[in-house]
């Protein structure tokens, strides 16, 4: 039987002596792992230790009246909405071929191939714009009147973190909801964290701004819609609770719920059946699950 110690090629060595480099810098980093205990510091035989990258802080922001989105599913679905005014996008070479934008120069704005670090500066270290960002005019909200032949729609009273409300928007769009409606106050603008959030479905949703929340359930209303409000305290479970042939989901921020004006507006308020040990739900969550139920009932035959 062949000794493995006896089998080992040059290349094999080599490649151990890089991955047992590679431990021992990264364990520099740690308590007592540098030389004499200092973090950082050189270890014994001279290697230095491993000291991570110093975040780099976002830039000036955009120009007015012009906001940045980053990521390949944003500006994807960025690039193939009629609807976007881009004004300039920055792209790295891998990220280029990722979108298929073969030939930049042929695009309808200003374009420029650049480095990673280039977009750090930009947007910050901690944003993963995974090698790509538009400078963009936002997309304008349409007013209630404007609301389609939809029968699924997502009210958001005053949820204000844009984490959410972009992840709201992706599971909106991926149920087929038509519309989500926030108020012009106390609701996150468009911007690059909202959009990635989001992942390309800020492009695919009617996005409606009222100015008084309780006056558009009550259109909601006249226009057919069943509003039921999502409550941890609510009478009776969401799947019990719809009625109609078109339904308007209404959530509140998290913390504080519902307002009371909101809730003596729904026609309805109803709560997820969770029977275990926790009894909220993030509120992007709480809007997935909710949705789900929503398309199952609308969906089901009458």
């Amino acid at each position: 039987m062949t000794d493995d110690k006896n089998s080992k090629t040059p290349k094999d060595t080599h490649y151990a002596n890089l991955r047992r480099a590679y431990r021992d810098q990264k364990a520099g980093d740690k308590p007592g792992g540098g030389h004499q205990g200092k973090p950082g510091g050189t270890k014994q035989g001279g290697a230095p230790g491993f000291r991570p990258r110093p975040p780099v802080a976002p830039g000036e922001a955009a120009a007015d009246g012009l906001v940045r989105l980053y990521g390949i599913h944003t500006v994807r679905a960025a690039l193939d909405n009629p609807r976007r005014k881009i004004a300039r996008l920055l792209v790295t070479r891998n990220a280029a071929e990722r979108l298929g934008l073969s030939d930049l120069a042929a695009l309808p704005f200003k374009t420029e191939l650049v480095e990673p670090r280039d977009i750090d500066r930009i947007t910050g270290s901690e944003a993963v714009h995974q090698g790509v960002v538009i400078e963009t005019r936002p997309l304008q909200p349409k007013a209630l009147d404007a609301l389609g032949a939809t029968r699924l729609v997502v009210v958001l009273d005053q949820v204000t973190d844009p984490h959410n409300v972009g992840a709201i928007l992706r599971s909106a769009v991926a149920f087929g909801a038509g519309a989500l409606i926030t108020t012009s106050r106390h609701s996150p603008q468009e911007s690059g964290v909202l959009a990635k959030s989001a992942s390309g479905a800020l492009e695919h949703i009617d996005m409606i701004e009222v100015k008084n929340l309780a006056d558009a359930l009550g259109r909601l209303h006249d226009a057919g819609f069943q509003t039921v409000g999502l409550d941890s305290d609510g009478p009776a479970e969401i799947e019990k609770s719809f009625a109609g042939e078109k339904i308007a989901l209404v959530l509140g921020a998290e913390g504080k719920g519902l307002r009371q004006k909101t809730r003596e507006t729904v026609a309805a308020l109803a709560r997820l059946d969770m029977p275990g040990a926790i009894r909220s739900l993030n509120v992007s969550n709480a809007a997935a699950v909710a949705l789900y139920a929503a398309k199952t009932y609308l969906g089901a035959p009458k």
